[in-house]
């Protein structure tokens, strides 16, 4: 097996697996769990830094204020994210959750075209098209559209725009995210703590374990990413993706037992039916190449 399909594969499934970490987490709020999340992943990756020795991008960023403004803007779309991602799962949206993460793929498409002014191939209209019918669907079902999924979506394809752009690879751009907000992390928890709302005031030694554990539980599914990334095609890399949302939204059905109702089950088709285009549309165009 190539090693960067099953560097992939760990991090997908790592991903998909998320939903089962922060059940566990049900009593904290999900601002707390966030915070914690930040601080940690920024203590895990700066002891990481240190054993790698790769300090020297530091000093050159901050020199560059564009490049911090740029960073500080993905910080903050990735914090909205997560932040979604962690209420949806507290209050049984999971499968609206996956939802997003189904679209995703799709949305990015979109950005390309509106924004990096890419031409999306006839296949990917298709695909897009067929989406979009999902999502309205669900949104005439539900009488609102489904803005879990469309801000999870949407927050992480602009995510990964910025990126996309940005002058710094995984682990430094990572790193670099969670220093900007670990300021922020410290003030929320200091003060909740303060307050006496905080888990590490209230909370057991399973839920400091849990905390604790979200610094290395966010960090390594990236690094295994990026590994994977470098070493197979984007064709492959986007196949793989269907991995996280599949995983969380049969934990959703099936372990937490959230209502899923037969006229929502259209809308997912619809959205599994593009995501098949889609995939065929790619393979397809990469053996053409």
């Amino acid at each position: 097996m190539n090693p960067g399909i099953l560097y992939a594969t760990l991090a997908y499934t790592a991903w998909g697996l998320f939903p089962l970490y922060f059940h566990q987490l049900i009593g904290v709020a999900p601002l707390e769990v966030v915070m914690h999340r930040t601080l940690w992943s920024a203590v895990f990756l700066l002891c990481v830094l240190a054993v790698l020795r790769r300090w020297t991008w530091l000093a050159a960023v901050a020199r560059q204020p564009r490049v911090l403004a740029a960073f500080a803007l993905s910080a903050a779309l990735l914090t909205l994210n997560w932040l979604t991602y962690v209420w949806a799962v507290h209050n049984q949206h999971l499968l609206d959750a996956s939802l997003g993460y189904f679209i995703l793929p799709l949305v990015n498409v979109a950005i390309g075209f509106f924004i990096l002014h890419e031409r999306p191939r006839r296949g990917q209209w298709l695909a897009v098209s067929v989406a979009t019918s999902g999502v309205l669907w669900l949104a005439v079902q539900a009488g609102h559209p489904p803005w879990i999924a469309l801000i999870l979506a949407f927050s992480f394809g602009a995510y990964g725009l910025l990126r996309k752009v940005g002058a710094l690879g995984a682990l430094e751009g990572l790193s670099l995210e969670t220093l900007l907000l670990a300021p922020l992390a410290l003030g929320v928890l200091g003060y909740l703590s303060w307050q006496g709302r905080s888990a590490f005031v209230q909370g057991d030694a399973a839920t400091l374990g849990w905390l604790l554990f979200g610094g290395p539980m966010t960090a390594l599914p990236l690094l295994l990413f990026a590994a994977g990334a470098r070493r197979i095609t984007l064709t492959t890399m986007g196949i793989l993706q269907y991995i996280s949302p599949s995983l969380q939204f049969a934990i959703g059905v099936w372990l937490f037992h959230e209502p899923f109702e037969s006229a929502r089950f259209v809308g997912f088709v619809l959205i599994w039916a593009a995501l098949v285009i889609y995939s065929l549309e790619g393979w397809w165009a990469s053996k053409q190449r």
